[in-house]
């Protein structure tokens, strides 16, 4: 009799967690963005965390992405309009300059050629600075900068964009031979093609180890690379040929990631040690659900084994981190390892509140057009 009514409760809870509206989902992802632009109401204003950093930080330029996809399901003037103003605000230029060879400068490029067929020419000139230090840096010849794996979501898709807008297929080369790069040579390569994880920098490699004897795979920082996979892969298309080779690898993490949801429907900050500094959090999940729902609609994944992970995703992050007035909560603030930023609770404020929504937004936009479809 126990285990009869045990089957029936976990089956009505796999029905209330599947049976999402999208209306519901588009609601609560208005939220959690109106929260962020009425207390960050001016774009253009520098950021105050232990020093002075301008708005088009890395932190900030994930925001816009998550923004640019929340317009795309909810086209709404005032996100154009406060996206326009701080990029106008930039000059349309790398954080940093033409200089900078840092892939965090450069992620604001993203949006800056996203937002091009929102001014009033639509002429890509003024993206005359971004194109110059896109072209720095491939002067150099080196393919070696992004020695830490959240480098690749930074400006991998940047890269791929270029080549887009420009016809210039040098961009998307140089980008894949950089990925290549960080994953097969730095450090040893950073991707563990045994398993699907990636380990966040060479410091994490083996023999570097957990408290419990098991890797350290962040969460985040495996979610950049899983984001950077499906922004680059929908912007070249299935017929380039460098899509089969990063389709390989997000199948290959997406069995990965799989393997370690929480029961709760969060990932832990460490994926697979979650003894040492484990927990719920949201940006990892948020990313994670991105790639899944992404993946299910464009026939890469199998619905029936990812959708109810996706589900579950969904639903603790809309029941367990969305606050009643929009704020995110289990949001691990900056660092580069699951001990960072610690304690990540539910109400716990991270030191940049940007990215957090970002993540956010770019996992909800891509769960919303998933269900939508059902």
């Amino acid at each position: 009799m126990k285990r009869t009514m045990m089957m029936a409760a976990m089956l009505l809870l796999a029905i209330v967690v599947s049976a999402q509206k999208p209306e519901d989902v588009l609601n609560t992802t208005r939220r959690a963005n109106k929260y962020f632009m009425e207390k960050y109401a001016d774009p253009t204003q520098p950021t105050f965390v232990k020093r002075v950093r301008p708005s088009s930080l890395w932190t900030r330029a994930v925001y816009y992405e998550g923004l640019m996809e929340l317009l795309k399901i909810d086209p709404q003037q005032q996100y154009i309009d406060y996206a326009m103003k701080w990029a106008e605000f930039h000059k349309w230029t790398p954080r940093n300059g033409v200089k900078t060879t840092d892939a965090d400068d450069q992620c604001c490029g993203q949006t800056y050629i996203n937002l091009l067929p929102y001014t009033k020419t639509g002429d890509k000139g003024v993206l005359a600075n971004l194109f110059q230090n896109l072209d720095n840096q491939m002067a150099t010849g080196r393919h070696n900068y992004w020695t830490w794996i959240d480098a690749i979501q930074m400006a991998m898709p940047l890269y791929a964009q270029a080549y887009i807008l420009t016809g210039n297929r040098a961009y998307l080369d140089y980008a894949m031979e950089s990925y290549r790069w960080t994953r097969d040579e730095c450090g040893g390569g950073l991707f563990n093609k045994k398993n699907g994880f990636w380990w966040r920098d060479a410091d994490f490699v083996p023999p570097y180890k957990e408290k419990d004897g098991n890797d350290c795979y962040w969460s985040r920082g495996d979610g950049w690379v899983y984001a950077a996979l499906v922004r680059v892969m929908q912007t070249i298309g299935k017929k380039d040929k460098y899509y089969k080779e990063l389709k390989k690898d997000f199948i290959m993490m997406s069995k990965a990631f799989a393997s370690c949801q929480r029961e709760d429907g969060f990932w832990n900050c460490s994926l697979v040690s979650p003894a040492t500094f484990g927990g719920k959090e949201a940006t990892g999940t948020s990313l994670f659900l991105y790639g899944m729902s992404w993946g299910i609609q464009n026939g890469i994944l199998k619905a029936k084994v990812y959708r109810p992970i996706c589900d579950k995703a969904w639903n603790a992050l809309d029941k367990e981190s969305v606050h009643a007035d929009g704020f995110l909560g289990y949001i691990q603030g900056t660092g580069k390892q699951p001990s960072d930023s610690q304690p990540v609770t539910y109400t716990s404020v991270p030191d940049f509140e940007d990215f957090g929504t970002g993540c956010f937004l770019l996992g909800a936009c891509e769960y919303y057009k998933l269900i939508k479809k059902d």
